[in-house]
């Protein structure tokens, strides 16, 4: 970049991944925020939609056919809106990050399957290097077209991953979400009305995040899914059955061996105290997914717990963190924030 500013766009600056990655952005030290798009609220200050950062920065929204140059775009549009838009996008700027689906799974059919319309791109799929830094770090280096995993895939490929050879049968996932994993603009079911003092299972079974966990890891996946009384978080209860003669030593040491050097996830699991097991609430704003796990005393049962924020380790924290890795910047560069306690 010769010493610029990387120039970066979102498009679908208003919904609640959009204000996170301007958030995230207008902290980074290498980026310029050049432009976040809106048809609802263009000409609008961006803080009309995302009141925290007020006195942050006086961008304004554009309309989408109004961006202009740039050197990144990140999307921020919802499923099964990207696909038709993508291929009129190519070429706008060097790299593109996708946060919505449409480009995560690498089967049309199973697209399909779990979105319920047929992909429009399917000679796009291929093209996309999955943004999970953990996992596709190598390829993430020349990649300049990224599709971030979902939040709660995320959450459950990289507690799921490391453990796969040592696992016997299929994963039940018990999953938690927060409300803001529903998006801005879900209308009455997302009214504090209606959500307040809820645990509302949305998804008794197949929730569309475990064709990518299965699609990761090569695991048989069953996952259900929860909205719970929490604005931002995800928390995954994975169940599932050790092999023959593995035990916690060696569900310890796979973890160990995985993440040594990740820096953003960390092994939680400890013998007593309130946080023994990995907490959404004190990840908040952080980009780290903690991942934990017990053992029945005498038996094959295995419980993996993986926490994280779902805005940020789970979206826009993981498009900065693949965006550092492409231009050859500290992976933690603009992602230093630990979370808050008390919160």
């Amino acid at each position: 970049m010769s010493g610029r500013a990387l120039r970066a766009t979102v498009v679908g600056g208003t919904g609640y991944v959009g204000g996170e990655l301007l958030r995230l952005l207008l902290g980074h030290p290498r980026v310029e925020v050049a432009t976040a798009t809106s048809t609802r609220l263009a000409g609008r200050r961006i803080d009309t939609a995302h009141p925290n950062l007020r006195g942050v920065s006086d961008l304004a929204f554009v309309a989408p056919d109004e961006a202009g140059e740039t050197d990144v775009l990140l999307l921020a549009m919802p499923h099964r809106q990207t696909m038709d838009r993508l291929p009129s996008l190519l070429g706008s700027a060097k790299h593109i990050i996708d946060l919505s689906a449409d480009f995560r799974l690498r089967d049309p059919a199973v697209y399909a399957r779990y979105y319920g319309v047929p992909h429009s791109a399917p000679d796009l799929i291929g093209a996309f290097v999955p943004g999970l830094a953990e996992r596709y770090r190598a390829e993430l280096g020349d990649a300049d077209l990224i599709s971030v995993p979902g939040c709660m895939a995320t959450a459950g490929i990289l507690a799921l991953a490391p453990l796969a050879e040592l696992l016997d049968g299929p994963v039940e996932i018990d999953a938690r979400s927060g409300s803001s994993g529903a998006g801005a603009g879900t209308g009455e079911t997302n009214l504090h009305a209606e959500r307040s003092g809820a645990m509302r299972v949305f998804a008794p079974t197949s929730h569309r995040h475990q064709a990518e966990i299965a699609q990761e890891t090569g695991l048989e996946v069953r996952m259900s899914a929860t909205g719970v009384e929490a604005v931002r978080g995800v928390q995954l209860l994975c169940h599932g059955t050790l092999a023959s003669g593995i035990g916690e030593t060696q569900v310890r040491q796979a973890y160990r061996r995985a993440y040594k050097d990740e820096p953003f996830v960390r092994i939680v699991a400890h013998r007593r105290g309130s946080y023994r097991f990995p907490e959404p609430k004190i990840l908040l704003g952080s980009n780290f997914c903690d991942v934990g796990f017990a053992v029945e005393p005498g038996d094959q049962r295995l419980v993996v717990i993986a926490a994280l924020d779902n805005l940020v380790k789970g979206a826009a924290g993981a498009a900065v963190q693949c965006l550092n890795i492409r231009l050859g910047w500290p992976e933690r560069l603009g992602l230093e924030f630990p979370g808050l306690h008390p919160n």
